[in-house]
């Protein structure tokens, strides 16, 4: 789950919010710009193609502040949780972190997010954009089944990278021993954090959730470590597009089913038909159906020639001229060193290999549809 640098609406009149990082992001000569109703870094001097590199290659450093961030406590948060999400809450274990979604009552996707288990709470990260929405809906539903506090004091960092392991661990030596998708409470030189070993660039690395007042002293410790950069938004999305994640907005939104997305590994046999704890989420006899026959449309990766990327909107179409599909992501992968997206096509579209066009400024360009991820992920796991 991630967000890429936008604009605000044209009916949003009000100043744009800060991180905890926001002199520092103008100290390191940062590109600020309105996003999700914060000002953010989209860039530093260095520019994006570099950004993205020195994360593919050594280690960035990300403000993710703007996220959401709440709390779940009582016996009866996780069933709670999981009237709303289509994942398998009850079982995830203490110390370890799940990626769900929250559904509608036609199964598309309000938001996706990341759940972990604390032993005695829930953490839950949520995007920026719909963090409004997913606290009051929490509010509205699980209110009076389990305690519920919005962590409005909580900054989000993201150290992403072949060399973050290293980094974290001169301070914190547990780090390296923690699993992809495993969580714990950690000091680093001191301050107290909640780290995931997790991210949204498909690289190994972690996210840091601290204390707001801790959050430039934290900052400004791993910056001044060899191999690590400031990163803005522009490379986050550009490496989340390499990894073939979905980004809220453009591959997820609420008239797309987890099952549509590609992600339908999310919900686990528990949930699903047959299992113990089936159903009981918003849109689940849609989701089940889509399980069984398959959807109509699917989420694809595609290549299109030439070096210019191909945009969000584009329309794509078969070798009959007739549309197939339409682009959800587009840009150029630093990292492959080509023009790569993400779209939606017909089901009967849909395999690698298959050969499209879209219409580039009214000219036919060819694309073909292509494996994800276009850039290996490397996650680190624990050997069994």
């Amino acid at each position: 789950m991630s967000e890429p640098a936008g604009s605000p609406s044209p009916q949003d009149c009000t100043p744009p919010l800060r991180t905890p990082l926001y002199g520092l992001h103008r100290e390191l000569g940062a590109r600020m710009v309105p996003f999700a109703g914060y000002e953010m870094p989209v860039q530093y001097p260095t520019g994006i193609l570099a950004e993205h590199l020195q994360t593919r290659t050594r280690a960035g450093l990300f403000d993710v502040s703007h996220m959401g961030q709440v709390r779940l406590a009582g016996a009866g948060a996780a069933l709670a949780l999981e009237t709303l999400v289509p994942v398998d809450v009850a079982g995830l274990a203490p110390g370890r972190q799940r990626y769900a979604c929250f559904t509608n009552e036609a199964g598309g996707v309000l938001d996706d997010l990341m759940i972990a288990n604390l032993g005695g709470a829930l953490h839950l990260v949520v995007n920026a954009a719909c963090k409004a929405q997913d606290f009051a809906l929490l509010g509205e539903r699980l209110s009076g089944r389990c305690e519920i506090q919005v962590l409005e004091d909580r900054a989000l960092l993201a150290l992403q990278g072949p060399q973050a392991a290293a980094v974290l661990a001169r301070f914190a030596p547990s780090a390296a021993t923690m699993s992809f998708m495993s969580v714990a409470e950690l000091s680093v030189d001191g301050i107290a954090c909640l780290v995931s070993r997790s991210g949204y660039t498909g690289e190994d690395g972690y996210e840091l959730s601290v204390d707001a007042s801790d959050a430039e002293r934290l900052a400004r410790l791993l910056l001044a470590q060899d191999g690590v950069a400031p990163i803005g938004l522009g490379a986050r999305d550009s490496l989340r597009l390499e990894a073939g994640l979905c980004l809220y907005g453009h591959e997820l939104d609420p008239t797309t089913t987890p099952v549509e997305a590609g992600i339908a590994w999310a919900i686990q046999k528990v949930r699903r038909p047959g299992g113990e704890r089936a159903g009981g989420f918003p849109g689940a006899a849609g989701i089940f159906r889509q399980l069984e026959t398959g959807p109509a449309r699917c989420r694809v990766g595609f290549r299109p020639e030439g070096r210019a990327p191909v945009r969000e909107g584009s329309v794509l179409l078969d070798a009959a001229g007739a549309e197939v599909g339409r682009v959800t992501s587009g840009g150029f992968g630093a990292s492959v060193d080509a023009p790569i997206g993400m779209a939606y096509v017909a089901a009967s579209s849909a395999a690698p290999g298959t050969h499209l066009q879209t219409l580039v400024r009214d000219r036919p360009r060819a694309c073909v549809v292509a494996p994800l991820p276009f850039a290996p992920h490397r996650y680190f796991r624990s050997p069994s």
